[in-house]
């Protein structure tokens, strides 16, 4: 009867063990179009990078585009990171901001 008891105890004890080394991970979204400048800058809502990868994703599947180009990703991450500085960009959503960027470049 012991040995039963002290089973069950272990076996919620390495239950409740691994709930708290092993935590659910919930699944976030997030409405990109609402990602101003300055919570780009300031990480506060994902890596600016992967937020630069998203947006290259985004516009190049706008435009039926399958062409990926390294360099050209970074210099656009960089010159968006540049704009968002810029005092009149830092309240504008990213995607307004990239948007005039890609539409000087043509």
């Amino acid at each position: 009867m012991k040995t039963s008891v002290y089973k069950q105890i272990a076996i919620a004890c390495s239950f409740g063990i691994f709930l708290f080394v092993f935590p659910a991970r919930g699944q976030v979204t997030v409405d990109v179009s609402k990602i101003t400048c300055e919570q780009f800058l300031a990480f506060s809502v994902a890596d600016p990078r992967d937020i630069a990868i998203w947006l290259s994703g985004y516009y190049h599947g706008k435009e039926g585009s399958m062409i990926f180009e390294p360099q050209r990703l970074k210099d656009i991450a960089d010159r968006l990171k540049s704009a968002c500085f810029q005092r009149p960009n830092s309240t504008l959503p990213v995607t307004q901001v990239i948007a005039k960027l890609l539409q000087a470049e043509k």
